[in-house]
């Protein structure tokens, strides 16, 4: 188990290497000045040329990549250009909206896929089966923005129960601040709890047709019992690569819905990094959210070899 730790761990540090060094390659090639944006249309050329020298625009950009790449060894992510406050605070003060609501996510669709899945594995061709599966594919076809825009229209327009935007800050208490992400939660959920309650089906079908499932019944077990004890371990291993890309998606992906709800998080960070050409941020966001996409996909694979040993001896 160690090596097989060991092996993931490096393969992290080559895959976040080769990370940065795509984002620094894209973010260079973007199109406009962050100088010459932030002076305006009349701003002279000496000015910008200023500016370039003081945002240390003007070097190489070998030792521009390396700076960058030292400074986020040792925690230092740069000033953003905009706000004038160090990138670090922006994306703690960001970090805590995007990281509960991709949680909180995460969580609902677990809680709905699990048990959806097995129902319509365990009546396979039956009514509730063929209406599972047509919802799911409704899940899937419909967009998440139009759910959340429905949301809105229903629980917040019509219901007012909650509102229809805005985050009140966890100061404010917990519970208004999960009231506001709820909304958004669900919007994000409904679409990957239907592809997770897919793939559970498919895992667990294809599962429940081992000979060892047979087996289990011929010892006495319920087809229950031998679903319980048997049949989802075993159909975890799809399902837990579903879930690791689901927490991606919705840590890092979530940039509609957030503008949707007016969220200040991650993804809205980005959006404004993108339209003030505020560089330093794009580039230091985004290497964050492929950290943690990698760090998920190590702990997937971790998750792995626990729930299957076969994987370890096979390593």
């Amino acid at each position: 188990m160690l090596r097989f730790a060991l092996t993931r761990a490096l393969s992290l540090c080559l895959s976040l290497a080769v990370a940065s060094v795509v984002i620094f390659a894209a973010i260079e090639v973007i199109p406009g000045d962050p100088a010459s944006y932030m002076l305006g249309l009349n701003a002279t050329p000496e000015a910008v040329e200023a500016l370039r020298a003081q945002l240390g625009l003007n070097g190489a950009p070998a030792v521009r990549y390396l700076h960058w790449v030292g400074g986020m060894l040792r925690g230092d992510f740069g000033i953003s250009y905009t706000y004038k406050v160090p990138v670090a605070e922006l994306v703690g003060e960001r970090l805590w909206i995007s990281l509960p609501l991709a949680l909180y996510a995460l969580g609902l669709s677990t809680l709905i896929a699990f048990p959806v899945g097995l129902v319509a594995a365990a009546r396979r061709g039956g009514w509730a089966d063929i209406g599972i599966m047509g919802a799911t594919q409704l899940g899937i076809a419909v967009p998440n923005f139009w759910f959340a825009m429905l949301l809105v229209l229903v629980f917040a327009v019509k219901l007012r129960w909650v509102s229809a935007g805005g985050f009140p800050g966890w100061d404010g208490g917990v519970w208004p601040a999960l009231g506001a992400l709820t909304l958004p939660a669900v919007a994000l959920a409904l679409p990957q709890a239907s592809i997770l309650a897919r793939v559970m089906r498919s895992a667990l079908i294809e599962t429940l047709g081992q000979d060892y499932m047979r087996t289990a019944r011929a010892k006495g077990l319920t087809r229950g019992q031998a679903t319980r004890r048997h049949a989802l371990r075993n159909a975890l291993i799809p399902v837990l690569t579903i879930i690791g890309l689901q927490f991606s998606f919705l840590l890092a992906g979530a940039i509609i819905i957030e503008n949707v709800f007016f969220l200040p998080g991650l993804g809205r960070l980005i959006f404004q990094g993108i339209t003030q050409r505020d560089l330093i941020v794009v580039e230091s966001v985004v290497m964050l959210l492929v950290f943690a996409v990698i760090v998920v996909t190590f702990l997937v694979d971790l998750a792995y070899a626990l729930a299957d040993p076969r994987l370890r001896r096979r390593r």
